[in-house]
């Protein structure tokens, strides 16, 4: 397949983000145990979603490859990210299959409890139609999490554009994205991942979400329900992200929570990019909000440090607040955040 001719400076979209869309709804309680929580309130959720609401409310053109059902329940996310003038157009209805949903408790500082509803979803099943009828080669970045391989025929439609993107000069970015209770035997996850990684140009990830998926012993990822909210996977991490390297990736990107994040290029020194310490309320979307920063300093080409700490930022911001999607900051937001607390 040949190259596009197309650069990514003239593209019409800087962020293209494929997988997982849902409604979230979200505990009003805070610090309520999840079993005598009294309301929620309704939001749109899904990992790569929020990221694509993330940049587009920052100022670049994002494009959304999801799916939904024919329900009102994907009405209501439709209706939503058309608001935040996400690029829709390529997101399908799949008959037959539904909407997802997520139950999110918050019982701050360190108790964030999460419920999925993900059977017969339409975002898993995402195909390779769908991937060809999608404007890769007019992004700059694709970007897709690691839970799109959980399921067929998302997973193979996911690695067809992480190929195609390749061969088209597109960017790819993978948010490694462990969600350990959304596969039938988590054992199979960093198989999975590995798998796609040589068509991958940076990897996302917290330190255990990089050891799950550099670990090859299946029993240090063969994690009981009870652990699945709060997974801790251990390993050599420095030598886990030297692996990831090694397998073709130009950089990864480990997020250190209220530390901020630090960076690691193949062929470059180490990138420490401090965070903004706050009270957190929600940590839930933190980490979305911080590969939407992440990614539009990275799509319109600054520096390592800065696109970090633009990144450290938006997700110090969305720590603050109630909702993931709903809560991504504005550019004017973040230059008023940061203002006070030393720039980006």
């Amino acid at each position: 397949m040949p190259q596009s001719s197309n650069p990514p400076s003239s593209r019409k979209y800087a962020t293209l983000h494929m997988g997982r869309s849902c409604i979230d709804l979200y505990s009003n309680d805070i610090g309520t145990p999840f079993e005598e929580i009294k309301t929620f309130a309704a939001y749109v959720g899904g990992s790569p979603t929020n990221m694509s609401v993330g940049v587009q409310r920052l100022g670049l053109q994002s494009v959304l490859l999801t799916a939904v059902g024919e329900d009102p329940v994907g009405d209501f996310v439709l209706n939503f990210l058309r608001n935040e003038g996400v690029d829709i157009q390529y997101t399908p209805r799949k008959p037959g299959h539904r909407t997802s949903c997520v139950l999110l408790g918050i019982e701050p500082p360190d108790k964030f409890p999460l419920v999925y509803y993900r059977e017969n979803c339409a975002d898993n099943e995402l195909s390779i139609d769908d991937v060809l009828a999608a404007p890769i080669a007019d992004s700059t970045v694709l970007q897709f999490a690691g839970t799109n391989f959980s399921r067929e025929p998302s997973g193979s439609a996911t690695r067809f554009a992480a190929e195609l993107a390749r061969q088209k000069g597109t960017k790819v970015v993978l948010d490694i994205d462990f969600r350990p209770d959304q596969w039938r035997d988590v054992r199979y996850f960093g198989t999975a991942i590995r798998a796609v990684l040589p068509s991958v140009n940076i990897v996302i990830g917290t330190e255990d979400e990089i050891n799950a998926v550099m670990t090859t012993d299946p029993g240090e990822v063969n994690l009981t329900h009870s652990q699945v909210s709060d997974a801790r996977v251990s390993g050599d991490t420095a030598e886990h992200i030297q692996s990831l390297l090694e397998c073709g990736v130009d950089l990864v990107v480990e997020k250190l929570g209220k530390k901020g994040c630090r960076l690691h290029p193949v062929n470059g020194t180490q990138v420490d990019v401090p965070g903004y310490p706050v009270e957190i309320q929600n940590i839930l979307g933190a980490g979305d909000a911080f590969g939407a920063g992440f990614l539009y300093g990275y799509a319109q080409d600054w520096d390592l440090y800065k696109a970090g700490r633009l990144g450290n930022a938006c997700g110090a911001l969305v720590v603050t607040r109630h909702g993931c999607s709903i809560s991504m900051p504005t550019y004017s937001e973040v230059m008023d955040f940061v203002k006070d607390r030393g720039g980006l």
